[in-house]
């Protein structure tokens, strides 16, 4: 697994597909999820781009793409369980999966070490 500085997290789940949702510090500064707003299965994206955004009662998360790809799957469990965002960011409340556009992986994702010294300096 690796991270951005945004608080996003990739899961390279095959040799051109992948998984991402928010870090566990993303969802605890949100507090309680209530809804996911996010992109459409098909849609391309690319590195950077607004992907989404993951709401709470006072405040929301804009999540940007670490990666390029196409969207394959969309977690439609959010829409009735928003709260596995909170209960388990890393696995059922991971937010899209997409295939790969370019296998190579950006210079500026980080490494579990990296990020969570990031966490705690911030």
């Amino acid at each position: 697994m690796k991270y951005t500085e945004n608080h996003v997290w990739v899961l390279r789940t095959g040799e051109e597909e992948a998984r991402i949702g928010i870090t566990d510090n993303a969802q605890g500064r949100l507090g309680a999820v209530v809804s996911a707003h996010l992109p459409r299965v098909g849609e391309i994206l690319a590195v950077g781009q607004g992907m989404g955004q993951v709401k709470s009662a006072g405040a929301a998360f804009d999540v940007y793409a670490p990666l390029s790809g196409k969207v394959v799957a969309v977690n439609d469990e959010l829409a009735l369980n928003s709260g596995a965002v909170n209960d388990d960011p890393y696995g059922e409340g991971w937010l899209v999966a997409i295939d790969l556009t370019d296998t190579g992986e950006p210079v500026d994702l980080l490494g579990a070490v990296t990020y969570e010294r990031l966490v705690h300096q911030g």
